[in-house]
């Protein structure tokens, strides 16, 4: 994901309501978030469409580790050899 550009991606949602097709193809073009604000906090985030499914998959991916690497932690692990052994078992008869 591109650098966020703070003079350019931080908008009320007052100017979005009003230019909201120049701020989505600002989105689409630059591949950076536009974050919205409302009574000067922070209210939402607009991203691109490929940005975000490439956000959600990493996530995901990350998720995963963590739940392998708590597994492996607990003990939860099996040794190549065994997983090998099984898989020739299966698929090689």
């Amino acid at each position: 994901m591109a650098l966020l550009r703070p003079s350019v991606d931080v908008r009320p949602v007052t100017e979005f309501r009003s230019h909201t097709s120049a701020v989505l193809e600002q989105v689409q073009r630059t591949k950076r978030p536009v974050i919205l604000t409302q009574h000067g906090r922070s209210a939402a985030v607009l991203l691109n469409v490929d940005v975000y499914e490439a956000l959600i998959e990493e996530v995901a991916v990350i998720r995963d580790i963590r739940t392998a690497e708590a597994q492996l932690d607990a003990g939860m692990g099996i040794p190549h050899e065994v997983v090998e052994k099984r898989l020739r078992e299966r698929y090689l008869k």
